[in-house]
């Protein structure tokens, strides 16, 4: 079984897919089932867009994280000072 690794299809580990067929329901050896709970998350997650302006936001409010996480709070604000919601 093969996983997708920054576009580069590696094997995945005997627990890895152990891990990924305990998530699943198999009917018919045809049909395969994902757990009611994926679904639900993947629809009650807000989009990928409004998760990572909540993350710079969280960012932009303490130096600290600034610091650590330089490179993607810097990025995306000079994206934001570039293109702002008044402009």
């Amino acid at each position: 079984m093969k996983k997708n690794v920054n576009g580069i299809e590696i094997d995945m580990t005997a627990e890895e897919i152990a891990e990924f067929e305990s998530q699943q329901i198999k009917i018919d050896n045809n049909i395969i089932i994902e757990p009611l709970y994926k679904n639900q998350r993947k629809h009650a997650y807000p989009e990928i867009g409004d998760q990572l302006d909540m993350l710079w936001h969280s960012i932009d409010q303490n130096p600290k994280l600034k610091s650590e996480y330089f490179h993607f709070y810097e990025t995306l604000k000079a994206v934001k000072v570039k293109y702002p919601k008044n402009g």
